[in-house]
């Protein structure tokens, strides 16, 4: 039974996700402010953190990055009543792995939860290994020569994503919607960037690189 962390402070919305959840056959717990949702998720073993951006004591930001900081992996989904899409790319560079706007489906939440869900339990064993690097989707760590990589949690998730699909041509824009998510505003230029600063950071020559290759006019694609 996959257990779920509910953070949110407005009873009614709460009270509302832990009865639907409840009817999926999830165990759920709530945590109605940052400080505690920020220890309960530290503390205890959960599969997925539903966790809303505007909380007493501790917003669902600080409470993402102070998380992701402390080495946890856990997936994240933001609730936000905030539209402004550079608001959703400040969640998710700090390490969420998607949101949903309010007021949101019941059943839109329902299928992102699953999605959640299950891309936690296809990365809980998986290790790639390409020239003197692994990518361990377990630990959420990049090593190279034993010796950890510091990404930031944008950087591996783009370089799962690539890896993921090893051989394959991936263009800019199913980059932006594995990473960044489906209709956020990023543009290719931020996908470029990020590809040079893993090549700098993995590539044995990041000038004439052998694993993050670029396919002119198509995207890029991971040989490894």
């Amino acid at each position: 039974m996959s257990r779920i962390l509910i953070v949110e402070d407005e009873l009614a919305i709460s009270y509302g996700l832990e009865v639907d959840f409840k009817k999926e056959g999830y165990e759920v717990e709530v945590a109605g402010d940052g400080e505690t949702g920020l220890r309960r998720a530290a503390e205890g073993h959960f599969d997925l953190v539903v966790l809303d951006v505007m909380l007493p004591r501790k917003d669902g930001f600080e409470v993402c990055r102070e998380l992701r900081l402390g080495g946890s992996r856990t997936p994240i989904l933001l609730l936000t009543a905030r539209s402004q899409e550079v608001e959703k790319v400040i969640g998710l560079d700090l390490g969420a792995d998607d949101y949903v706007t309010k007021p949101f489906s019941p059943m839109e939440l329902r299928a992102r939860v699953r999605a959640l869900l299950r891309r936690g339990d296809r990365e809980s064993g998986e290790l790639y290994r390409f020239g003197d690097a692994e990518v361990d989707m377990a630990r959420g760590e990049v090593r190279r020569g034993g010796q950890v990589v510091e990404t930031t949690p944008l950087e591996f998730k783009l370089l799962c994503a690539l890896v993921r699909n090893r051989g394959r041509v991936m263009s800019r824009d199913r980059l932006i919607d594995a990473v960044w998510g489906v209709g956020t505003a990023v543009s290719e230029r931020v996908v470029d960037n990020y590809i040079v600063t893993l090549r700098k950071k993995l590539e044995p020559e990041p000038g004439a690189p052998r694993y993050l290759m670029n396919v002119r006019s198509q995207g890029y694609r991971f040989d490894g």
